[in-house]
C-alpha cells in the first residue's frame, strides 16, 4: 500500500471497501441477508486469440478500494453521506470460479450466482472481467423484467460473431437483444472504429436502440440520457471502462480519445437512479497490466463504490422480481 493507505490506516482488506466477506449458499438461509452482493467475475467466454486478459481486474479493483476501506463510514460528499448508508448491508462473495478452457461453464456460474444473489433479494455487483461478463450477468435477470440496459462503451458489441465465437466481448448487447426480459437499450459513448461493420450498426438501429455518440455526450451531457430512460422503469448499468477517455480511464486494450469523464459517469448513475430503479451493476475491461500510477483501479472502484450509494439508497424499493 502507498502512503495515503498508510496515513488513512487502510488495513489491507481483501474485500471491496472492507466489506465483510460473504458465502453464496449462505444466501436466502436466514432474515438478514444483505442488501447488495459483490462479486468478482474474472471470466466468461474469451477469445482464444487473446485469452482472458482482465482476469486479474477484480483483484486490482479490490485492492484499490482497500485503501479507503477505514474511511468508508466517513461522508463523501459526492453522496450527501457515507458510501453505504444506515442499515443497508453490502457483502462481497469473492470471485466466482473460472475455466479458460470451459466458456459455457463459465457463464453458467455466472448467471447461477447472480441468480442466487436476487433470488435473495439482494442486488449483484459485478466487477469483471472482460466485456463478456455483462452477457450472462443479464441473463440471470430472465422472468424479472421489463428491464431497460443501459451501457457505457466505446464500440456498440453488436458483432453476430467473432472467431467463431457469438458470446464474447463483441457481441454482448446484440445477446442482450435476443433476451426476452430486456425491453430496451441505450448504449452510451461510442466513438471512432471498433470491431463493428456497417451491417452491424444498421442491426442495433432496426433492434431501435437508443445511441448518445461520446461527442453528443459531451456537447449537450447526461440529461438527454437520462430523458430517455422511461421514469419508473428497471436499469441493469453495464460499463465497459473504454467508454471513458484513457486520462480518466487507462488500463484499456481498446483506448480511443474522446470518451466519458468520470463526472458524466457519475452523472449517469445519478440520474438512473433518480426517477429510475438500479438492479444491477457491472464494470468491465479493465486490464491492471495496462494501469498507469494505479488511476484505472481508483476509477473503476469509484464509480463502483458510488454506483453501490445509489443502489442502497433505493432499498427496499429495488428488489426485481
Amino acid at each position: 500500500m502507498g502512503q495515503l493507505a498508510t496515513m488513512l490506516g487502510a488495513s489491507g482488506s481483501d474485500t471491496f471497501l472492507g466489506v465483510p466477506a460473504g458465502a453464496l449458499d449462505q444466501l436466502g438461509e436466514s432474515g438478514t441477508d444483505p442488501d447488495i452482493v459483490v462479486l468478482g467475475a474474472p471470466c466468461a467466454t474469451p477469445y482464444p486469440s487473446v485469452g482472458p486478459y482482465s482476469k486479474s481486474a477484480p483483484g486490482a479493483i479490490r485492492a484499490s478500494s482497500a485503501t479507503y476501506a477505514t474511511t468508508a463510514n466517513h461522508h463523501n460528499f459526492d453522496l450527501g453521506g457515507p458510501i453505504v448508508p444506515a442499515g443497508i448491508s453490502v457483502v462481497d462473495a469473492g470471485d466466482i470460479g473460472w475455466d479458460p478452457v470451459d466458456a459455457s461453464g463459465n457463464r453458467a456460474r455466472i448467471t447461477a450466482a447472480c441468480q442466487v444473489v436476487l433470488n435473495a433479494g439482494a442486488t449483484p455487483v459485478v466487477l469483471g472481467g472482460d466485456d463478456s461478463i455483462p452477457i450472462p450477468v443479464i441473463a440471470a435477470y430472465l422472468g424479472r423484467g421489463p428491464m431497460t440496459v443501459v451501457q457505457i462503451d466505446a464500440h456498440i458489441d453488436w458483432r453476430d460473431e467473432v472467431q467463431g465465437e457469438r458470446m464474447g466481448l463483441s457481441s454482448t448487447m446484440r445477446r442482450s437483444s435476443e433476451m426476452e426480459h430486456v425491453g430496451r437499450i441505450i448504449q452510451v459513448g461510442r466513438r471512432g472504429v471498433g470491431s463493428a461493420r456497417s451491417a452491424d450498426a444498421r442491426a442495433a438501429a432496426d433492434y431501435g436502440v437508443h445511441f448518445v455518440n461520446g461527442h453528443d455526450v459531451h456537447r449537450f451531457g447526461i440529461a438527454p440520457i437520462v430523458e430517455a430512460i422511461e421514469p419508473g422503469s428497471q436499469v441493469f448499468l453495464t460499463i465497459d471502462v473504454d467508454g471513458f477517455d484513457p486520462t480518466t480511464m487507462p488500463g484499456v486494450v481498446g483506448p480511443e480519445p474522446g470518451g466519458l469523464t468520470y463526472w458524466h459517469g457519475i452523472e449517469l448513475i445519478d440520474g438512473i437512479a433518480s426517477h429510475s430503479t438500479l438492479v444491477g451493476f457491472d464494470i468491465v475491461e479493465f486490464v491492471p497490466e495496462l494501469d498507469v500510477n494505479g488511476i484505472g483501479a481508483l476509477t473503476a472502484f469509484r464509480l463502483t463504490a458510488h454506483a453501490i450509494g445509489r443502489i442502497g439508497r433505493q432499498r427496499p424499493s429495488n428488489v426485481v422480481g
